[in-house]
């Protein structure tokens, strides 16, 4: 059976971006369980994984964007359903009739997120550079294109399904929460010799390498208040930030009448994973039930001058236009320069700050626009961090 009816909406074929990843790996996951056709794969490399997954899955169409040596050997595994290069994920993004879940990590995902709400289809989105460095694409071709966004963070499919069936102008202000990352409590001085290891060890959630960084700065939840922004059409006055380290509660939202709404549970990405393909239905999961008895729940103001980063989210925000993606670029240099033990933690925030108050921001006519930036921006990262290298 192809697809497992849902209600009254039989599930459209999945296309994954990003397989081989977290979220991928778990949307295979969710699939297998309830039956969905998987109708592509796509991957930065042809690795071992990928194979293997492409082989779980005989029909399914299989996107490498970087082969390198692997092309052949893939072509001669696959056939003809393997398909190289870039352009590849936005073909299989832009056939209608799909949902796509895009967990593609980077700007790469951009192109590829608007090719599916340009084709009309439903959008499952986990790659954040898409909201945050082409947010203003991407609500164009929402618009113009007539396909559907669903959010799979779990901090946005929270607050998504906290608005459903309410009308926009009831929302007063939506509260994102974080975990507060590994340095919790931690002063300026205390962050000045934070090893990559350190950075690494997140308390509640299981990540990769950049958006575990990114957590650690509290930049990851800075990036969340701009895709809020653009997700659920919310001034920035309006988008707050509590410290919330049990990560049980994981979002709120608050209406003109006072009342509030949460969403509650134990971290878990599987739940939005699924519910992002079967909305507006709901299906029984396989995960356990949760009790709220014998937890505590605590909820502090995030130290942003402890982590400026999440004031630098705010700040880019507001800007608007390109600087977002400025923001975007010079992190993603920064943290990899952390990684790579070459510049201090500290240093992150000071390198971003340089490169978004240095950057002129224009309303982006299209993803070119945003692309220029990109590099432009990344470039002067590189600049930055270069005198800011350790010895």
């Amino acid at each position: 059976m192809d697809h497992l009816p849902v209600g009254r909406h039989p599930l459209k074929p999945l296309v994954v971006l990003g397989a081989t990843g977290s979220i991928g790996t778990q949307t295979l996951q969710v699939a297998d369980r309830l039956n969905a056709k998987v109708a592509a794969i796509a991957a930065k490399r042809g690795s071992e994984k990928l194979v293997g997954i492409a082989l779980r899955y005989p029909n399914a169409i299989v996107c490498v964007t970087e082969p390198g040596e692997a092309a052949d050997r893939l072509t001669s595994m696959l056939g003809e359903r393997v398909r190289f290069g870039p352009g590849a994920l936005t073909e299989v993004a832009a056939t209608p009739g799909h949902t796509v879940v895009n967990g593609v990590v980077g700007a790469a995902g951009l192109r590829s997120s608007l090719a599916a709400l340009y084709a009309g289809n439903r959008l499952a989105l986990a790659n954040k550079e898409s909201l945050v460095a082409g947010g203003v694409l991407i609500s164009k071709a929402l618009a113009d294109g007539g396909g559907e966004l669903i959010p799979v963070d779990s901090e946005h499919s929270a607050i998504y399904q906290c608005i459903i069936g309410e009308p926009d102008s009831s929302v007063r202000r939506v509260v994102l929460t974080a975990s507060g990352g590994p340095f919790r409590g931690w002063s300026r001085k205390d962050l000045e010799g934070v090893t990559v290891a350190q950075a690494l060890e997140h308390p509640t959630w299981s990540m990769g390498p950049r958006i575990t960084t990114d957590s650690a700065t509290l930049m990851n939840k800075a990036f969340e208040v701009i895709e809020a922004h653009f997700l659920f059409g919310t001034n920035y006055d309006a988008i707050d930030v509590v410290v919330h380290p049990q990560s049980i509660v994981h979002s709120f939202v608050e209406f003109s009448d006072g009342v509030v709404k949460a969403e509650v549970g134990f971290p878990d990405m599987m739940k939005p994973i699924q519910y992002a393909i079967t909305a507006p239905e709901r299906v029984e999961s396989s995960r356990p039930g949760f009790s709220i008895a014998g937890h505590d729940l605590t909820f502090e103001a995030p130290d942003v001058e402890v982590f400026p980063c999440l004031t630098l989210g705010y700040e880019a925000g507001r800007m608007g236009g390109t600087a977002p993606a400025a923001l975007n670029a010079a992190d993603e240099v920064a943290v990899a320069r952390f990684l790579e033990g070459r510049i201090a933690f500290t240093a992150i925030a000071d390198v971003v700050g340089t490169v978004l108050h240095e950057h002129q921001a224009y309303e982006p006519g299209d993803v070119s626009d945003v692309e220029s930036v990109d590099r432009e921006a990344r470039a002067r990262a590189i600049e930055v961090c270069t005198k800011l290298e350790m010895s």
